[in-house]
């Protein structure tokens, strides 16, 4: 019976894997300093999603290209992360990230505005499945610091599901009515 579990587990694993996209932000050229000379390696830093709300980096070293990316690959696969999203369009709310001396901003932005984002947080936003969001990146252009900071700041996303239940109301009194919720509530305070 063992065996038919484990079987079923490998056969479900590459249908997962098959909806995972994967894209190469930076490759850099690095050097090791030895006896005789040189030693020149690679280093890779690879954003992996599934455009459904599922996001992971990796970074990997390696002699030659290919392996480095292989390396990055598999480690940002490993460290996939679930970002709530509204309407699987973008972010429930603004939010900021920081990572060293890289900082970012990552606002949600109306339908149609496309992904406002430089380079490797592009490329976040693209394997995450987001549409519509604007994005700024303050301090460190380091593609490694950026990428960090914007996982960050993902992280620090959260639903009005998750804020309602730490906080023990219902969903409807976290998000109100769109429109014209405030101005009762203010009335009924005032009043």
């Amino acid at each position: 019976m063992a065996r038919n579990s484990r079987n079923s587990r490998r056969d479900s694993m590459p249908r997962e894997e098959s909806e995972i996209q994967e894209k190469l932000v930076h490759i850099n050229r690095v050097a090791k300093v030895v006896k005789g000379g040189r030693r020149f390696g690679f280093s890779a830093l690879v954003i992996v999603g599934d455009g459904k709300g599922r996001v992971g980096h990796g970074s990997g070293k390696a002699r030659e290209v290919p392996e480095a990316i292989r390396k990055a690959t598999e480690r940002a696969k490993g460290a996939l992360v679930r970002v709530p999203l509204r309407e699987g369009r973008t972010l429930h709310h603004d939010v900021q990230g920081r990572f060293g001396a890289g900082r970012v901003v990552v606002r949600a932005a109306p339908p149609g505005t496309g992904i406002i984002a430089g380079g490797p947080m592009r490329a976040v936003f693209e394997m995450l499945g987001v549409q519509d969001v604007v994005t700024k990146s303050i301090g460190s252009s380091n593609p490694y610091n950026m990428v960090k900071a914007t996982f960050d700041a993902l992280n620090n996303c959260l639903s009005p599901r998750q804020v309602a239940s730490r906080r023990g109301k219902k969903v409807g009194d976290i998000v109100g009515r769109r429109g014209g919720g405030d101005t009762e509530i203010r009335d009924a305070a005032n009043g």
